[in-house]
């Protein structure tokens, strides 16, 4: 049995994660740590806790699960990491810079991190298949939708999306004419990576979406669009699950789900 924390335990997304981890004869819930309702109880003789560190040490999980904010996803891993608990990240708004940090910090300490901007099989198909579609077309777009308490934009799967399509396109902007925007941000913004891509990312923050994202490829005389909804978040648990039995018995960093389906 795979002994699991979740770090936002009350959150939209933690609050599934706990339900999933109580259901799963798998795993066990050890720890519940949020930074709200300190001390209420959740299930049985788990309660809120309040300080990461201490409810760590004294609950000694074997996965961490973090759904927490961008501000604060980042000291978090290279906690899990300093404390040698393998975690499960689905917090986005990490940079580039840190990912490449956390990674270095998890195979120096032979930690396991799973990071995955997206957990839903679905969007991990779109993905895959919007880099697959790369080959074909010379110019793409990609708007991504949400709920409008969503906090970081674009969202991590927008960006892992532009990086899995720049693997088989270096530019999506061929033939495009010099362009003046009117209205600062009309035309969202360009995801550009190691100079290559030139992505337009346009990011919908509104009231009943959940999650969403359409990539748009175009060519002379057609246009092809991948499009995928989040109805709910139920949908990314079994994602969830898979990536915190993935990391219970393999000590690798891993970035994006399909890297272990």
């Amino acid at each position: 049995m795979i002994k699991v924390a979740v770090v936002g335990a009350l959150g939209k997304m933690g609050s599934e994660v706990v339900k999933m981890t109580v259901n799963n004869p798998e795993f066990k819930l050890v720890c519940a740590i949020d930074k709200n309702n300190i001390g209420a109880n959740l299930f049985d003789d788990i309660a809120i806790e309040g300080d990461i560190e201490l409810a760590l040490m004294k609950s000694k999980p074997d996965v961490v699960v973090d759904f927490t904010q961008p501000s604060s996803i980042y000291e978090n891993i290279k906690k899990y990491i300093s404390l040698k608990i393998k975690s499960v990240i689905g917090t986005t708004g990490l940079s580039e810079i840190q990912i490449s940090e956390i990674e270095k910090l998890s195979k120096e300490n032979n930690v396991g991190v799973v990071i995955a901007p997206n957990f839903s099989i679905g969007a991990i198909l779109m993905m895959n298949f919007a880099r697959e579609a790369s080959k074909y077309f010379s110019n793409a777009e990609i708007i991504e939708y949400h709920h409008n308490q969503k906090k970081d934009a674009p969202s991590g799967t927008s960006i892992k999306t532009a990086q899995l399509m720049i693997e088989n396109n270096s530019d999506f902007k061929n033939g495009n004419c010099p362009e003046t925007e009117n209205i600062k941000g009309s035309r969202g913004g360009e995801f550009v990576q190691n100079n290559k891509g030139h992505i337009q990312i346009h990011s919908v923050r509104m009231p009943g979406f959940v999650a969403s994202q359409e990539v748009i490829f175009g060519s002379d005389g057609q246009v092809l669009k991948i499009h995928h909804d989040t109805i709910n978040r139920e949908c990314y648990m079994s994602g969830v699950a898979l990536a915190v039995k993935n990391v219970f018995i393999n000590n690798n960093f891993v970035y994006g789900l399909e890297n272990i389906l």
